[in-house]
């Protein structure tokens, strides 16, 4: 009976979860019985969905809130801590820069951010801003941009971490500069840097390209100033 159960499931992709815990539920009733089978199906089918969010994300490492300390993040007065942990400026489209010297906590905090936001049934993209502007010119030299572009467009966060690491050419300048113009109040942007807007037209090399980027991502933004140690330096094994 039982591998006639999980042959079933099976066809009606409910996952192993029901059969091989049905025995283990206790009802009084058969209606009781059945709710209490179909919320296994449907918990397993959020973890499921979730987990398949995590790994369409492609996060470079999975970081959360855990342990995470504020202390050295100046968080201006437009928003707070818990507005940030309960991403309820993603409803509003609004954008995080997360600015501030290497080692200091930026991508871990854009990675939790961007994990409670699958968490509560949102779509969500890392990059690396290099990776991100590379795909974007392969996708421009295949014939895909606009695929690409369509995939984006159904994202309700992104995340483009290290922003200015690494200059650009004027195909990709304008690319990212494309992405950007299209998340304006569509979409939430994270972008994690540690170069001042003041130095980012050593990154795009045209200051009207460089000011339109900069007045789409801060019209609706919330900049917080991360001001510790470098936590690798820090915790460096060379003393």
């Amino acid at each position: 009976m039982k591998e006639l159960i999980m042959d079933y499931c099976k066809q009606l992709r409910l996952g192993g979860h029901i059969a091989n815990n049905y025995e283990n539920i206790k009802a009084n009733t058969y209606e009781e019985f059945l709710v209490k089978v179909l919320e296994i199906a449907i918990q397993n089918r959020e973890v499921v969905k979730k987990n398949r969010s995590i790994q369409q994300a492609k996060f470079d490492v999975l970081k959360t809130f855990e342990g995470y300390e504020f202390n050295d993040i100046q968080i201006p007065s437009g928003t707070t801590v818990d507005e940030i942990k309960s991403v309820s400026f993603i409803d509003k489209k609004e954008n995080l820069i997360l600015y501030g010297p290497v080692g200091t906590g930026k991508t871990h905090l854009a990675t939790a951010v961007g994990l409670e936001a699958i968490n509560r049934g949102k779509k969500v993209k890392f990059f690396r801003t290099a990776s991100l502007v590379n795909q974007l010119i392969e996708a421009k030299e295949d014939g895909s941009l606009n695929k690409f572009f369509k995939q984006l467009d159904k994202l309700d966060l992104l995340i483009c971490d290290e922003w200015g690491y690494i200059p650009l050419d004027i195909d990709g300048c304008q690319l990212l500069f494309q992405v950007i113009a299209d998340c304006y109040e569509k979409r939430s942007v994270i972008i994690t840097t540690n170069l001042e807007f003041s130095k980012w037209n050593n990154i795009f090399y045209n200051e009207r390209l460089t000011s339109a980027i900069i007045d789409r991502l801060v019209h609706h933004s919330h900049l917080l100033l991360f001001t510790g140690k470098s936590y690798r330096l820090l915790n460096s094994s060379i003393k």
